[in-house]
């Protein structure tokens, strides 16, 4: 079985993926379909980068959890402002 700590190749197929991720390769097939994992499509199937199985293993993070977190530092920053500056001074 394949092992993040193992990937050395720049792609994947719905197959290997599915055994790096532990699901079905079904499941790899339906989440590249439905855009809940970067794939490229080759004929009837998909080649899935190995940055997009390191991202859905939590091993990285993507653009989209970047700005996510981005935007909740920013919220809390502009809600918390006060509250911030004094624990600063403790």
């Amino acid at each position: 079985m394949l092992t993040y700590e193992y990937m050395t190749k720049e792609y994947y197929s719905t197959i290997e993926a599915a055994n790096i991720l532990r699901v079905s390769r079904i499941t790899v097939f339906q989440w590249a379909r439905d855009g809940k994992i970067k794939a490229t499509k080759v004929g009837k199937n998909y080649i899935i980068p190995r940055s997009a199985i390191l991202e859905k293993l939590g091993k990285t993070l993507g653009p989209d959890k970047k700005a996510d977190i981005e935007k909740a530092i920013n919220k809390a920053l502009k809600d918390y402002e006060k509250t911030f500056k004094m624990l600063g001074k403790e």
